[in-house]
């Protein structure tokens, strides 16, 4: 199931930052991975902790990030990229950061351990096909076995089937209506 996604600014005619931006990007695509945990546990595939759902949602904002990556590379310099990736990935890891700390306790850089994560998944990304705006199969093949390994031994002949076949569908719906107005650089200001 989709969700709704607001992905216009309140006032149309001032220009957000850079950060601004993909901050709002980043509470999007945390919207959409908890979404597609929940729709995987309301199909019968079930977490058994939410640890555990916060390491299948990094699997999915891992996907989001390179997809918004692709999505935004024709628009954009490099440069006003990587200014945006990576203020979309740091508030991505702020979120994970502040669940893990109220679930597993404080006492660990739960950010890191997702930069690290995201990196490795950035890279592995990068070999796969993306061509009219959409992930190849292998590139939604690689999301669901690793969705698949994140959730555990029971019933992983489907899951990889259930994340490529529908939940990307809508992860890819929902993510491009959250790009709309926030990752166009016409209306970013990217002096501040």
């Amino acid at each position: 199931m989709a969700i709704r996604v607001k992905s216009r600014w309140a006032n149309k005619d001032r220009k957000h930052s850079a950060a601004e931006a993909a901050s709002a990007l980043a509470f999007i695509a945390w919207r959409i991975a908890g979404n597609m945990v929940l729709n995987l546990e309301n199909e019968g595939f079930q977490t058994e902790t939410n640890v555990q759902r916060l390491r299948v949602m990094s699997e999915a904002l891992s996907f989001l990030v390179h997809i918004t990556d692709r999505q935004v590379a024709d628009s954009m310099s490099p440069e006003q990229r990587q200014v945006f990736i990576t203020a979309y990935a740091l508030k991505l890891a702020d979120y994970m950061q502040e669940n893990m700390d109220d679930l597993a306790g404080a006492d660990k850089d739960y950010r890191t351990v997702f930069i690290d994560v995201l990196n490795e998944r950035m890279a592995d990304y990068a070999d796969f096909s993306f061509s009219e705006g959409e992930p190849g199969y292998g590139f939604k093949r690689y999301l669901g076995e690793k969705v698949t390994d994140a959730m555990g031994p029971k019933d992983r002949k489907w899951i990889s089937d259930q994340v490529m076949e529908i939940e990307v569908p809508e992860m890819l719906k929902s993510l491009r209506k959250g790009l709309g107005d926030l990752a166009d650089p016409e209306k970013i200001d990217w002096e501040s």
